[in-house]
């Protein structure tokens, strides 16, 4: 385990170093080989020609039977330390002369000489050469000298050694300058693979130093990393609209809900809306019925019935203004308009039920007139639906206020109250369809709940636009109207024949 998480720097040098001890080792097992043979050839060779040399000289002492002249000969050996002991036998196998002491190294000499050729007894090295003139054997000798072969074979490997230790040293310089070649962008791939992983960055690069196999696979390894971050971004983004579209899913499957349980509810009451009215109008007629010469009485009724059909009336109004937007057919008749006529019928429309709650009403209006390019009988339902809502949602004897400021861009229209106000985050729920259906207001008093969602509709046709302001329940409630100013010259016509009229 330790080698596999070894870095590839030092397994490379293991290898090269491996493979230089490996041939070291083997060239060193061939020269010691060769050395060993080389060394017993050379020296039974030499022992074999000093054999010769001996038998030559010692020919004339075997034929005249002189053994001192024999021995005289062999002590010439002296010379010779390697050589342990000698001798000179008769052509019978007799000892006729001999050297050195019998005992050395406890060998003593051949019992009887041996054919010619050598042996090699532990560590000592036995020659046999026969001695012959003209044709005739006279007799043998022999020689026993010091083989030494381990002393050669250590001074040998001690060279070999030494050799060794510096071919290593030698190749691990040589690996160590080389091997960067071959590491160093190796190591650059694996590093930028770390910092990929770490970071999740595909947009980093190895630089290419090469143009062998290792260039190749950096070629490689960044086209590569240019595929995977392709990839990667284009999952990612598929991820996101798969995320987007999730939610978005999500939240159509909820406002389908949220405005099939609204239009279930918005049916519920427009049933209990337009059935309220029937039962008065029954009595009405019945009253008339009955009334006779009871002129007041028939008035009472007739009053009555003109205000029960009144409210049916808006009802259906207000349910045919929601079928036009739904079908994106509620259109505008703009034309050039003085804003405080509009503002008035407004007022005269809401007139009644603000003196019914027995409400204040305030108005701020400037002097001088004011123009826009409206539908000035869409915007005045626009306000007449703000002041009756600021009518009903207040208790009664409460205080509304309407005013009207402009600039030389655009008009501001306010209707304030001090009644029950909106929570903070209702503020604009109350301009969704049927928003009185979710309870956003409150179902205290009649009504559809889609008088501030026509409200909203209305002033975008008229590039303006509608905010809800409170500062809680119980609070009131403010809501204002921008809507783009026209400037009008004094020389110009003007398209209606309304006049401005002061508002009181």
């Amino acid at each position: 385990m330790q080698g596999r998480d070894s870095s590839i720097r030092s397994k490379l040098m293991l290898v090269v170093l491996a493979t230089t001890l490996a041939a070291l080792g083997v060239v060193a097992l061939a020269l010691v080989v060769y050395e060993t043979q080389n060394f017993e050839r050379t020296t039974a060779a030499g022992l074999m020609t000093q054999a010769q040399l001996l038998g030559t000289a010692s020919a004339a002492a075997l034929i005249f039977d002189d053994p001192a002249a024999a021995r005289e000969n062999l002590a010439l050996l002296k010379v010779q330390p390697q050589i342990r002991s000698a001798a000179i036998y008769t052509a019978s196998g007799r000892l006729f002369a001999s050297y050195g002491a019998a005992d050395v190294l406890g060998t003593g000499f051949a019992r009887q000489p041996q054919a010619d050729g050598y042996a090699i007894e532990n560590d000592e090295i036995v020659v046999f050469r026969r001695i012959a003139q003209d044709q005739e054997f006279l007799g043998s000798v022999f020689l026993r000298a010091t083989y030494g072969l381990d002393a050669r074979l250590r001074d040998y490997m001690s060279i070999l050694g030494l050799v060794l230790i510096g071919s290593l040293a030698l190749a691990l310089l040589l690996s160590a300058a080389l091997q960067r070649a071959i590491t160093r962008p190796i190591l650059a791939v694996a590093n930028v693979a770390r910092q990929v992983i770490e970071r999740r960055d595909f947009s980093l690069r190895v630089d290419k130093t090469t143009h062998d196999e290792v260039g190749h696979l950096v070629d490689a390894f960044n086209a590569m990393l240019a595929e995977v971050g392709r990839r990667a971004d284009a999952l990612e983004a598929s991820n996101a609209t798969l995320s987007r579209e999730s939610a978005e899913r999500r939240e159509a499957e909820e406002a389908l809900r949220l405005a099939d349980r609204r239009k279930d509810e918005f049916l519920a009451m427009l049933a209990h809306e337009l059935r309220n009215p029937l039962a008065p109008l029954c009595n009405s007629l019945e009253i008339l019925k009955r009334c006779g010469t009871d002129t007041a009485l028939a008035a009472d009724a007739r009053q009555m019935m003109e205000r029960q059909l009144r409210q049916m009336v808006r009802l259906v109004d207000d349910l045919l203004d929601v079928s036009r937007i739904t079908t994106g057919k509620l259109a505008l008749q703009t034309e050039r308009c003085e804003l405080r006529d509009i503002v008035r019928n407004a007022v005269d429309t809401a007139k009644s039920l603000i003196e019914a709650r027995r409400h204040t009403l305030t108005l701020d209006v400037p002097d001088e007139p004011v123009y826009v390019t409206a539908d000035p009988t869409r915007l005045s339902q626009v306000f007449s639906n703000l002041l009756n809502n600021a009518a009903n949602y207040t208790a009664p004897g409460g205080s509304i206020a309407l005013r009207v400021a402009a600039d030389a861009e655009r008009v501001s229209v306010s209707v304030s109250d001090n009644g029950m106000g909106i929570a903070p985050e209702m503020l604009d729920i109350v301009f969704r369809m049927f928003a009185q259906a979710d309870e956003a207001l409150g179902r205290v008093h009649g009504g559809l709940g889609v008088g501030l969602t026509l409200a909203r509709h209305v002033i975008d046709l008229h590039a303006g636009t509608i905010e809800a302001r409170s500062g809680g329940i119980g609070r009131g409630s403010e809501f204002i109207v921008h809507l783009p100013r026209l400037r009008v010259d004094a020389s110009m016509p003007f398209a209606t024949s309304a006049q401005p009229t002061a508002l009181t």
